[in-house]
């Protein structure tokens, strides 16, 4: 199968992407630049492919996370560590605005394919690199995933419940948060391309975007010598701010951020007195009554179904979601307004839903063309298009080299 070469839409139509990292921060921020028209061209080693292949559920031997991680992607192989596949790279990145990589500290340049050597054929190539620790320091050249990002951002600390251990996220929350981080990283770098004429180094640290994204920690720690201790679903800021149970079994989150939500939230559930304490007028203060608002909220909401809570929240303008799963989300109607789930058509599975692109933009949406290609399916037509003779990439074949 050829897949379509129609990159006219998306805002980054005309820049391509050359992806060679391999499971989640480099391949989803890859991703997030493919959804918004950028062409992507992801290459792997020929006997090894990207891991993020066999990550997860399958269907018939068919990997599902691989159909939306690999989308708008074309996929070639080559072994970077080989003569052949180094000539493949050089000749790629030459034609690339953007490298994306995520090999330990000092392996491009082992191979020769460092930026001196991609920026002396390329000079406005940006190369992104994204590793767990990141270029410089004593733990640069350690192995690095989400998981340890997690730990070590504070947020496993600040995560569970009061006398509870410090808990992980079941999914890639790390390398989700440092995707976005990249792809913006990027998009500065080509930006100031625009300005200067060429290109540069980005270096992303998984460790970084997540510890941004935890609050006034570090700056609490210098002026107050504290740290946020673990509080389950409540906050430390306001309250009532938890997760409920309805009688149909369901359950709701109900936030109080703002003092006038908090007031109609009590009057809601036929608590105005509560309003009238002195210690309701601050957030703060709110959650150190967080048992007493629990009470109250709770056992209103447990005699009602969550339809009922929600539209009797929605009629207060009180703040409150229903806790979905996949199927919640297939199914509502503002995920289905926002146009958030988009139905492919894809060769192995046929028809397939996968979360769209991550916002909308009025001059011309993000587009998902097609999804998670099998590994090497262009190898050859991207060869074809750098201007190799059918007769080494039979011998680039032959090598192992793709």
């Amino acid at each position: 199968m050829t897949v379509s070469r129609d990159l006219s839409a998306g805002a980054l139509a005309g820049l391509r992407v050359v992806d060679a990292s391999t499971l989640f921060a480099g391949p989803m921020a890859a991703m997030h630049l493919g959804d918004m028209g950028a062409e992507v061209i992801k290459v792997e080693h020929p006997a090894k492919p990207d891991p993020s292949r066999t990550h997860g559920v399958a269907k018939d031997g068919v990997n599902l996370w691989w159909k939306t991680l690999g989308r708008n992607k074309r996929t070639v192989t080559a072994d970077l560590a080989s003569e052949g596949g180094r000539e493949v790279f050089l000749a790629l990145a030459a034609t690339a605005d953007v490298v994306i990589e995520n090999f330990r500290p000092g392996t491009l340049e082992r191979w020769g394919l460092g930026y001196e050597e991609l920026a002396a054929r390329n000079p406005r190539l940006v190369l992104a690199r994204v590793t767990g620790f990141g270029q410089l320091g004593p733990y640069r050249t350690r192995p690095g995933f989400g998981t340890l990002a997690e730990a070590m951002s504070g947020f496993a600390a600040t995560t569970g419940e009061p006398d509870g251990p410090p808990t992980l996220p079941p999914f890639g929350l790390a390398d989700g948060v440092a995707s976005l981080a990249t792809a913006f990283a990027i998009m500065v770098a080509l930006s100031t391309r625009e300005q200067r004429g060429q290109g540069q180094v980005v270096d992303v640290a998984i460790i970084e975007p997540i510890l941004a994204m935890l609050g006034p920690q570090i700056t609490r720690w210098d002026q107050l010598r504290t740290v946020q201790p673990r509080t389950g679903n409540r906050s430390t800021n306001n309250a009532p701010r938890n997760t409920y149970r309805t009688c149909d079994g369901h359950w709701v989150a109900v936030s109080t951020s703002a003092q006038s939500v908090a007031e109609r939230v009590v009057r809601l559930v036929g608590r105005p007195d509560l309003a009238e304490q002195p210690w309701f007028a601050s957030g703060a203060d709110r959650a150190r009554h967080a048992d007493e608002l629990d009470e109250a909220v709770g056992a209103w909401i447990a005699q009602r179904t969550r339809e009922e809570v929600v539209a009797a929240f929605e009629e207060a303008q009180a703040a409150i979601a229903p806790i979905y799963d996949a199927a919640d989300i297939v199914a509502d109607p503002q995920f289905r307004a926002l146009g958030t789930i988009h139905e492919i058509t894809d060769p192995e599975l046929g028809p397939t839903l996968v979360q769209g692109p991550l916002f909308r933009l009025s001059g011309n949406d993000g587009v998902i063309r097609f999804t998670g290609r099998p590994h090497g399916a262009d190898t050859d037509e991207v060869l074809d298009e750098l201007g190799f003779a059918r007769e080494r990439i039979a011998e680039l074949r032959a090598e192992g080299a793709v």
